[in-house]
């Protein structure tokens, strides 16, 4: 549904738990479990990242008893028009740290 060429997918909960990664055999034993086989519920949020395309996507689970027969699930909002990599830009020319291996100056506040 979301055209990912090699998808990692987290559980969005700060503890970094993969349901579906790029590198192969890594999560096929999760191919058959169910999500709440691993704690998700509604309003569970997911981070689908496809760093071939440079695409990331966060999904809310939402759950629906109105879904009509034979739909496992349903894609409402906001999705891509257009999915693929994005164009390469030049590399910049600016080096501020004396170097040219592209390193920025960190901008956190902390």
């Amino acid at each position: 549904k979301f055209a990912m060429v090699a998808p990692d997918v987290q559980i969005d909960d700060g503890k970094g738990t993969i349901l579906i990664s790029s590198e192969e055999g890594e999560t096929e034993a999760n191919n058959h479990r169910k999500l709440s086989d691993f704690g998700i519920r509604n309003g569970t949020r997911l981070q689908a990242d496809d760093f071939l395309q440079d695409y990331t996507l966060l999904i809310n689970v939402l759950h629906s008893e109105d879904l009509e027969k034979d739909v496992e699930f349903e894609v409402v909002g906001d999705t891509p028009e257009k999915v693929g990599p994005k164009p390469s830009e030049p590399p910049s020319k600016n080096i501020t740290n004396g170097s040219d291996d592209g390193a920025q100056p960190s901008t956190s506040t902390g």
